[in-house]
């Protein structure tokens, strides 16, 4: 009977630990909120670059969640490619950041390969401080100083080319400044 109560004790202890250290698994960063310092991603895209949101200050960044699965992410695409053919050289950086299951890799990169912008995978990143997002399509609008300065989410303010035109060409004009502390 002692030896089998400490057997349960060693086995609840070894769940518990468990648990502990599956805990940051288990929970998501919150998602940023608009007019904070953009938080930490950094990312391999599918055709084996580096994304270091920290490393692209200066630069207008979009970062847009989505899926294969995802209709109204398909249908968005589209818009996303043709601003980031139009504003790259003036400074627009875009990745597209999809949700999709590791094993959906090859589904992802042959969507991709219709447009023109980078593509990754979320379950890739090394750092993901904007954690899972809380639905799909979502898209980061991030200033040229790192701070969040729009978040579009479809049936509210939804990836348009008027949505993006006003939230990224002011940003642009603006050129560099200042994060908050």
């Amino acid at each position: 009977m002692h030896g089998s109560s400490r057997s349960r004790r060693i086995i609840r202890f070894g769940a518990a630990a468990a648990l502990f250290a599956a805990l940051p698994l288990l929970t998501s960063a919150r998602p940023p909120e608009v007019g904070q310092p953009a938080p930490a991603l950094v990312v391999q895209e599918l055709d084996g670059h580096g994304f270091d949101l920290g490393a692209l200050r200066g630069k207008v960044v979009i970062v847009n969640f989505w899926a294969t699965w995802c209709s109204p992410c398909r249908a968005e695409m589209p818009l996303l490619d043709a601003f980031y053919r139009r504003y790259h050289d003036q400074g627009v950086e875009l990745l597209g950041l999809s949700i999709d299951d590791l094993h959906d890799r090859g589904d992802v990169s042959r969507i991709m390969q219709k447009f023109s912008y980078p593509a990754a995978l979320v379950a890739t990143a090394k750092v993901n401080g904007f954690g899972a997002p809380l639905v799909v399509p979502m898209t980061y609008v991030i200033d040229s100083a790192g701070v969040v300065r729009a978040r579009l989410l479809a049936g509210k303010t939804a990836v348009t080319e008027q949505s993006l035109a006003q939230t990224v060409l002011p940003l642009l004009a603006q050129g560099p400044t200042t994060a908050p502390r």
